[in-house]
């Protein structure tokens, strides 16, 4: 193993996953879990008769960072390594790649496609492999794909099937499930062993090495007072409470404090009633209270003006939206008072003082005159391109030397970075043009970012396994982890809470390594029937659920001006991934817009326009052109109600909306649309 560039305490880690049991490696972020399982996965190779090594990810850019920093240096020469994405073409044939690889990496969503797809070309069977290496594997439960994936493994094994893949499981930290007491955290972390169907195992022997080879950083609290006075949050509260006057608040509802989660919770169920009960009154109020809200938690955490143009910007694209005297009134309300709000914003007197403090945090570092690399971990998209600007225009920031740029997760819109924008910034950072990433939660898991010796929390309300990733970012000697926190605020209470759930984590496992043998593994197989008899009757719930009502007696309305729009009946679901109506009647309802760019490509659909109701201007979704010639919206189900049977309702997601979706059918959709084609 030393060859290999192992320490005692990867050695110590790997051995009973040597030994074909099926394990899960817990190491701290920075410990070298992912060189323990190349290792693995090279002695596997070398010892199984026809091994097929798997890799699973949870994020598209951690399928090349694996396969690029570890797995084809260490095993390419002699094996054949592929890594396939939702962004290669590979996915389209999968089960030929399995097929002629040795080892895949992929991301879990790939995996799980294969699994049950039986078109040969796309299927691929748990038997076909040999070794199953899941990273993060901390996700390994509820309705995560990996769980999807192994629920499929427990089912076979449960059935006795044979043969299944030896399962190898990378975490920093299975955190307690929301646990506060150690029996309940020691059930969670049986619950993640059973999901994988493997032992959880650590460094006991040599946990003094880890200890030396992996640094905790110096954590220190930045604690500031509450600002004196805030007259643009107490002017906000104002405007607060002239939209609950007049939206007259139903007499058995009570909204909690302005300016916290809490409320925003709130508002968000009001809107929902509002939709339900068909009072659009109600329900426009709870919208532009969440904005108002949301400016108030800005206000909490970044600069005055950032919470205006919060504001600004959301009201920007409501003029072209006003239908009723609930609009104008709403609107009204805010041109009346935007002057004022703006001039309270720009008087740096009222100042939050958690950025004077956040300023001294970064300047102690930078300013000290020792070359320093540093990660500023924020809430939001939105608020890392505050904290951006806030630095660039920062005179003091920019003497020190300060070259920030933001971090945040892959998407579509305007406030996400593609994947190749993310790689350019870690590289700017690992080279030195870059010495503080401005990041989202991304950079807190799995990215391969470069030793810092400052990571600053800033505005965070997390759990315990996004503090230790974060805090493990912090790897350099004498590096520092700073909270900067108002004094006996959230974030202050929640990171006390966190440590505490940290330790709490450790015990939890401690106890389930001391269980027996034989007590462990009884433990794992009742938990495994019971979350498969769980998944069933759940899935029965839902499917009884959607049988309860047929298609053709759903309405569709938009979810802003309740106009009816479309039927159930016109929905179909393309590719087990779009849902389109394929009514031609419906483009009597939507204008389009701007297009749609996305960075990756897809087989069969290319995006085309964004689509807006004609008569609010509500966005509704956007058009895809299905094989280059049939052009059909893909409606997003939020911005829709739901008018049942059994009353109006409104779903997050497609999964759950109450009738059965149709598949949709090419052939004949051309036949009835392009009659012509077919004489």
């Amino acid at each position: 193993m030393a060859d290999f560039g192992l320490y005692t305490y990867q050695q110590e880690v790997v051995e009973r996953a040597l030994k074909q049991e099926n394990i899960i490696i817990w190491l701290p972020t920075g410990g070298g879990k992912t060189r323990a399982a190349v290792y693995v996965a090279k002695k596997h190779l070398e010892t199984t008769q026809n091994a097929k090594v798997m890799v699973l990810v949870n994020k598209v850019h951690l399928v090349d960072q694996h396969y690029n920093k570890e797995f084809d240096p260490k095993l390419g020469l002699c094996y054949a390594v592929r890594k396939v994405s939702g962004e290669s073409d590979e996915k389209d044939f999968f089960g030929l790649v399995v097929q002629d690889a040795d080892v895949v990496i992929c991301t879990a969503q790939i995996l799980y496609n294969a699994l049950i797809n039986k078109e040969e070309a796309r299927h691929v069977e748990l038997s076909d492999i040999t070794l199953l290496i899941i990273d993060e594997c901390h996700h390994t439960h509820k309705e995560s794909v990996y769980n999807k994936v192994m629920r499929l493994y427990v089912e076979k094994k449960l059935k006795g099937e044979k043969p299944l893949p030896q399962i190898l499981g990378l975490t920093a930290s299975p955190g307690t499930g929301g646990a506060k007491t150690l029996d309940k955290a020691v059930e969670h972390v049986l619950e993640i062993c059973a999901n994988l169907d493997s032992a959880i195992v650590s460094t006991k022997q040599y946990a003094p090495e880890l200890k030396k080879v992996v640094p905790r950083p110096r954590k220190t609290f930045n604690i500031v007072n509450k600002r004196d006075r805030d007259p643009f949050g107490d002017h906000l509260k104002s405007m607060m409470t002239i939209i609950h006057d007049y939206m007259d608040l139903p007499p058995d509802f009570k909204l909690r404090e302005c300016g916290t989660q809490e409320y925003e919770a709130d508002v968000v169920v009001l809107e929902q009633r509002g939709v339900r009960d068909n009072n659009r009154l109600l329900a426009q109020c709870a919208l532009h209270l969440r904005q108002y809200n949301d400016a108030l938690l800005i206000n909490d955490t970044l600069r005055m003006i950032d919470a205006y143009r919060s504001l600004e910007e959301y009201y920007s694209t409501k003029s072209t939206m006003a239908i009723d005297g609930t609009d104008f009134f709403l609107l009204g309300l805010f041109e009346e008072n935007q002057v004022e709000l703006r001039n309270l914003a720009m008087d740096s007197s009222f100042e939050n003082p958690k950025m004077d403090e956040l300023q001294s945090t970064l300047l102690k570092q930078f300013g000290s005159g020792v070359p320093s690399r540093g990660i500023l971990f924020s809430k939001t998209r939105k608020s890392t391109h505050c904290l951006k600007d806030w630095v660039l225009k920062n005179r003091a920031l920019k003497d020190a030397g300060i070259k920030a740029d933001i971090l945040t997760g892959a998407g579509n819109g305007i406030t996400y970075m593609t994947q190749n924008e993310q790689a350019e910034t870690i590289r700017n950072f690992r080279m030195g043009s870059l010495n503080l990433l401005i990041s989202t939660s991304v950079a807190e898991e799995g990215l391969d970012i470069p030793e810092c010796n400052l990571v600053v929390r800033y505005g965070l309300l997390t759990n315990e396994i996004a503090q230790q990733q974060a805090s493990g970012r912090a790897r350099a000697r004498d590096s520092q982890y700073a909270v900067v926190a108002q004094a006996g605020g959230r974030e202050h209470r929640r990171e006390c809470i966190n440590e505490y759930l940290e330790e709490l984590t450790g015990k939890a496992i401690d106890r389930v390594q001391s269980m027996s043998h034989h007590e462990f593994y009884l433990k794992l197989s009742e938990l495994q029937r019971k979350a498969i008899i769980s998944s069933k009757i759940e899935e029965s719930c839902k499917t009884e659920k959607r049988r309860s009502n047929t298609a053709s007696s759903i309405q569709f309305l938009c979810r802003n001006c309740f106009t009816p729009v479309a039927s159930g009946s016109d929905i179909q679901l393309v590719d087990n991934m779009q849902y389109v109506n394929v009514s031609p009647d419906f483009k009597n309802h939507y204008k389009v817009a701007e297009r749609v760019i996305l960075e990756r490509s897809f087989e069969d659909w290319e995006p085309g326009c964004r689509i807006r109701c004609k008569k609010c201007n509500k966005e509704w979704g956007f058009e895809i052109k299905y094989k280059k010639h049939v052009l059909m919206p893909n409606l997003a189900i939020k911005n829709f109600a739901l008018e049942t049977p059994k009353g109006r309702i409104t779903v997050k997601k497609w999964k759950d909306v109450p009738f059965t979706v149709e598949d949709f059918d090419y052939e004949e959709y051309c036949q009835e649309n392009f009659p012509d084609l077919f004489d």
